[in-house]
This record gives C-alpha cells, structure tokens and sequence, in this order.
C-alpha cells in the first residue's frame, strides 16, 4: 500500500496479527488495512475508532463488530469460544472504556476473558464480596483511574499475577493518569506489575502471554 507497509509476519513471530490504531487513518484507509489483513488472517482488530471509521470497516470486514464503549472494531472466527482464566476487574464506570478494550482484546487473542466492573477502592465491600472469584483466574487485569489503589488491594488478595492497567480517569492532581501509574509501579503487593495509561490492548497482550500458547 502506498499510505502503509503491514506486518504479515506478526503472527508468526507473536502468536497474533497485527493490531491497527485507528487514530490518524481516514476511514478508507482504516478499512483497506482491516480488509488486508482479515483476507490473510482471518482475524482483525482496530482500535480507537471513530464511527465513520467504523462504519467503512464494518463494510469492507465480513462479520466484524463494533463495539462503542471500547472503541473498537473487530472480527474473530465464527464459534470461537476461547480460553478461560483472565479477569478484568475495572474501578468505576468511568475505566468502563479501558476496560472493555482490554476485554475485546483478549478476545481477539483467543481467550474468553471474565469481567467484573465498579469495584473500587471506595467501595471496597464490593470486592471483598468476589473475592472467591477474584481467586479463580490465572491473571487479572486490574483497570483504575484516581490513585489507582486496586491494583495493590487485588494484589493482596490473589496469587496470580496482576497487570495494573492505569486509566486517564480523575481530577486535576491525578495528572492524567500518572498518579494512577505511579502508584502501581509502587505497589508494594510483589505480584504487581503494570502497563502505560489507558493501555487496554498492552494489558491484553501481556495477560494473553501469561497464559501461554494456545494449544
């Protein structure tokens, strides 16, 4: 293509096709890649998508689905079920769009993610009262804005790892996201890891890895 150079090797060497990021295509261009790589792969992901972007992939991807809270647009083949053991575990309402692209992501990847939403800090009954769910999955995924105090308290409570996915969510001294960064960096709970801000697709990633290959 003349606007792009696509990495059909990807899945290959990562185990996945090349995801698209949406911002700065037009839609057609959006589209001509999504339709690209769907014909090799059979699979497509873009994220970050406006609605005529999705509109012109919709049309050029059979079967693929948009879904607005995440921003994204994607196609998997029909009747996957996909692998269990990932959990998403979001703060508030607000982290519902980091949130639920970590979710289409793991999905896109081949696995069957659980997701559990409005759980925060400040209610912290609320996830007291999962935590034998919490306790279920091989990885969880815990999305926060504010200070970013879930990742730490899920941490202290499971023996799986923990990818803390940071949202841009909070007031003025929350910096867009990187006290909520920071203070994940800083867990003190060992299994602790995380990803940059509002980085639903790396959480996805990292989590899918965690898991293994697909067998």
């Amino acid at each position: 293509m003349d606007f792009a150079t696509l990495d059909h090797d990807r899945e290959a060497r990562q185990g996945h096709p090349e995801i698209v990021y949406g911002p700065g295509k037009s839609p057609a261009q959006a589209a001509k890649i999504a339709r690209e790589i769907f014909r090799r792969s059979r699979r497509v992901l873009v994220t970050r998508v406006t609605l005529p972007q999705a509109r012109a992939i919709r049309k050029a991807v059979p079967g693929a689905k948009h879904d607005a809270i995440a921003r994204t647009v994607c196609a998997i083949p029909r009747g996957a079920r996909g692998r269990e053991g990932i959990l998403i575990v979001s703060a508030g309402t607000s982290d519902q769009a980091t949130a639920r692209e970590a979710l289409e992501t793991c999905r896109f990847l081949g696995e069957r993610p659980d997701l559990m939403t409005d759980v925060g800090v400040a209610g912290i009954h609320r996830l007291l009262a999962r935590v034998d769910r919490l306790r279920k999955a091989r990885v969880v995924i815990a999305v926060a804005g504010m200070e970013g105090a879930l990742a730490s308290v899920v941490g202290g409570l499971v023996r799986a790892p923990v990818i803390g996915l940071p949202t841009s969510v909070g007031y003025g001294t929350g910096a867009g996201g990187l006290a909520a960064l920071l203070a994940m960096l800083n867990s003190c709970a060992a299994n602790v890891c995380c990803v940059n801000i509002d980085d639903g697709v790396g959480a996805a990633i990292v989590a899918s890895a965690i898991q293994g290959p697909m067998r």
